[in-house]
């Protein structure tokens, strides 16, 4: 575990030492905070129904761009065939790059504590679901990093990890959206695989342990895919 903490905060460092994690937060809080607040007069409604909605689509293109180089990069410029002649072993490479994309996740949804903070000021909130909300984020969040380096891991171009990445994420969200594509013997399974069903019921407060073991699920599945990836490039 200290060297997969060791790892992640490599990886941290590497994030916010390069502009990259600047633009893509100030991405984030610009496009989230531009319909949230502008939903949020319109409808004139004291909760953060239209941020957590817009969420997910939001994470589809945001985490499969800040997952895309932690191990395209390294293959693309031989790093990592010295990072596995280290004294670590692949799980502490694999779990350090994860909890330092989830860690990056929730940096990015650290500012916008500030708008339910401006609507408690406004009007009554109901910190229930907003809690719930948060957690689903991390869930959520967690859930597509795994995504993203299971793309990651698949090449060497940071361009196409992040085009698999966002088209698998992007699929999770909207899969329960599509659902008269498909007949209905499959409804319930097609529907279960949507992680935006998943998260909008923790987003009403209502913590399911079905809905967490679905992003555990996703995670356990994503990391496992890396794992076995990256065993055939060793």
């Amino acid at each position: 575990m200290h060297q997969a903490i060791r790892i992640c905060n490599k990886e941290l460092k590497d994030y916010f030492i390069s502009p990259i994690a600047y633009i893509v937060i100030s991405i984030f809080l610009l496009v989230t905070g531009w319909f949230f607040f502008t939903t949020f007069f319109y409808y004139n409604q004291a909760d953060l129904r239209n941020f957590f909605g817009l969420l997910p689509i939001t994470f589809a293109f945001l985490i499969p761009a800040v997952t895309m180089r932690l191990f395209s990069e390294e293959m693309n410029v031989g790093s990592y065939e010295l990072l596995i002649t280290l004294p670590v072993t692949f799980k502490d490479v694999l779990l350090g790059k994860f909890l330092a994309g989830v860690l990056f996740v929730a940096a990015a949804l650290l500012p916008t504590l500030a708008y339910p903070i401006c609507i408690a000021f406004m009007g009554q909130l109901d910190w229930g679901p907003v809690a719930g909300g948060y957690l689903g984020a991390l869930l959520l969040g967690a859930a597509f990093v795994a995504v993203g380096l299971f793309s990651s891991s698949l090449t060497r171009n940071q361009i196409i990890a992040f085009v698999v990445g966002m088209a698998i994420c992007f699929s999770l969200t909207l899969i329960d959206k599509m659902l008269f594509f498909f007949p209905n013997s499959l409804l319930g399974v097609i529907g279960y695989l949507g992680a935006d069903f998943h998260f909008q019921n923790i987003a009403k407060g209502i913590v399911d342990s079905r809905d967490i073991l679905y992003f555990l699920s996703v995670v356990f599945i994503g990391l496992y895919g890396t794992h076995l990836v990256m065993q055939e490039k060793s």
